[in-house]
């Protein structure tokens, strides 16, 4: 599935409303046995951090795919931006920002960032044991 999220649109809705659909008991051969939540919230994130801080000339758009691989899900948030200093941060407790990619690295089983295929920066996350065997 590869949903666009267009910059004005609000990431914490827009994003993980496809997957929570795409994620439903009974599609893609299985009930899910991660937390649809879990995979939301890292997902709304990820888009948050992408509009935020993608830097580009190109429009600022923003693609997510996902894909089951096995028993796996496999979440990929894609940008135009070059790839850039994307890290994990652990920041102060009285900072109001910064804390994206700790709750991902908290709920996936990993996460990945680099360039993407064709051009821009990739940031994806993993759970395995998605899907009940």
């Amino acid at each position: 599935m590869r949903p666009i999220i267009p910059p004005t649109s609000c990431p914490a809705q827009a994003a993980p409303a496809p997957l929570r659909a795409s994620l439903a008991p009974g599609r893609h051969g299985g009930v899910p046995a991660c937390s649809i939540e879990n995979c939301a919230l890292m997902i709304s994130e990820l888009v948050t951090n992408a509009i935020c801080y993608g830097t580009s000339d190109a429009p600022r758009e923003v693609r997510v795919e996902w894909f089951r691989e096995g028993n796996a899900l496999r979440v990929e948030v894609h940008n135009p931006g070059l790839p850039g200093n994307v890290r994990l941060r652990h920041q102060d407790a009285d900072e109001a920002h910064g804390r994206g990619l700790l709750l991902v690295a908290s709920l996936a089983d990993s996460w990945h960032s680099g360039p993407g295929r064709q051009g821009g920066t990739v940031v994806s996350f993993l759970v395995a044991d998605a899907w009940l065997a």
